[in-house]
């Protein structure tokens, strides 16, 4: 797992989300479209104001294709 803040670009070692139910549900339905297409790599969840966004991204090491430099550094080097 890697966790990235994008305002700061630091790695982070932990994090709490709080998330309504049906934030809930739709980051379940992602994360299940990802687990059954993981080439799509990525999702992203919203609030429902638009206001706030979740990326949740499926990553193997043998196949960094489409990813940034800066999220293959992460991954790589986990900062």
């Amino acid at each position: 797992m890697r966790i990235l803040d994008e305002n700061t670009d630091k790695s982070l070692e932990n994090i709490t989300l709080y998330l309504t139910l049906s934030e809930a549900m739709e980051l379940r339905g992602s994360l299940n479209e990802l687990i059954e297409n993981p080439k799509n790599n990525h999702t992203h969840i919203n609030d429902e104001n638009y206001q706030k966004e979740l990326t949740v991204c499926i990553y193997s090491t043998e196949d960094l294709n489409g990813f940034n430099t800066r999220s293959i550094d992460l991954i790589l080097n986990n900062k």
